[in-house]
């Protein structure tokens, strides 16, 4: 049997891996969204120079850039599927360990 003190620093070891694994995720999806702006402006870049297009930041551009973040999500869409499982059950277990252990609920918190 742990005591109070070992299952709060379990609870809190277990809390701070989820929320690794969220700014993990949070990591992807700025590189993702990153990379894809950097992919509309050089194709804008180059349809400018080939006198094609303006310099504002229009509907079709902005289809453009989701188009790439959809390509690009779906390259990487291994790495996110496998990080958004692991929050599923890293979420689960923080909710089965502290229905099990109410005692070392936090006041007013609760793992989204």
């Amino acid at each position: 049997m742990m005591t109070d003190a070992e299952q709060r620093a379990l609870l809190a070891r277990m809390e701070r891996t989820h929320a690794e694994t969220e700014r993990h995720l949070a990591v992807i999806e700025r590189q993702v969204e990153a990379r894809a702006e950097r992919m509309t402006t050089s194709s804008r870049v180059k349809a400018r120079q080939s006198g094609r297009t303006s310099a504002t930041w229009g509907r079709t551009v902005e289809r453009d850039f989701q188009a790439n973040v959809a390509a690009l999500r779906f390259a990487r869409r291994g790495e996110i599927d496998a990080l958004s499982r692991k929050l599923a059950r890293q979420a689960g277990a923080i909710a089965a360990f502290r229905m099990r252990h109410p005692s070392n609920e936090p006041a007013g918190e609760s793992v989204s």
